[in-house]
Formats: structure tokens, sequence, C-alpha cells
């Protein structure tokens, strides 16, 4: 089992930046995937970005890139989302999720077994 948790969500103004962090326990991740989702209300769970725990290779979404930065520190089992120059859009539920590294797409929600409980990051205009 993995436990995550969320913090550093909270209200920011457009253009502001905003740092997330993700502390995990309960398991070695040298193999694991650990990716940020986000969720607006009436809106499917949107895949943001991913790190590879061990290599550190990162991948974002088209829609952050140029934003946001996810980083990963491996002495404090901790992930890291570093969000710039935000804007209202980015309003969301942030989640952090693990998955045992698999070749299947990274962007599909449904495929990450471990997940924290979410943290409010709202953005105002």
């Amino acid at each position: 089992q993995v436990q995550l948790v969320e913090s550093g969500g909270g209200l920011v103004p457009a253009g502001g930046p905003l740092r997330l962090s993700c502390a995990a326990s309960g398991r070695t991740l040298s193999a694991y995937t650990m990716s940020w989702f986000r969720q607006a209300p009436g809106k499917e769970r949107e895949f943001v970005a991913a790190i590879r725990w061990t290599a550190g290779g990162t991948y974002d979404a088209d829609s952050v890139k140029g934003r946001f930065t996810i980083s990963r520190d491996n002495a404090k089992y901790t992930m890291y989302l570093q969000m710039n120059s935000l804007k209202p859009e980015d309003t969301a539920v942030y989640y952090c999720a693990a998955r045992v590294y698999t070749t299947s797409d990274l962007r599909s929600y449904n495929t990450y077994a471990y997940w924290g409980q979410g943290t409010q990051v709202t953005v105002s205009s």
C-alpha cells in the first residue's frame, strides 16, 4: 500500500504562483510513476503531469506546459507541483496519484491504484 497526502492548495490571484506537495509513505517508490491530476466541478478528472520516481523523467499536459513543473525529492519521499502564471481555468481539486510502472497511458486516471485526498486550488480573476 502507498499512502499519499497532498498539501499546499489555496486561493491565489491570476498570474500568481503556488506549490503543491504530495507526501508518500508505505512502500518504496522505485518502481512507481507518480502523477498529478485535477478535477474541476462538472468535469472529468484531467491529467496534469507525471514523473518516473527513479529515473526522474517527466511528462506534462499541453495545458500546463511551460507553466507547471513536476519534481520529486527522493530523500523526503515527496513530489511537488510548482505552478506559475496561474489562470482561473486552473481552478480545481488537485490530486496526486501513484501506480507501478507500466506502459499503459499514464494520462488515464483509471490506471492508478493509489490516490491522495485532494487539495483545492482556486485562482481568482
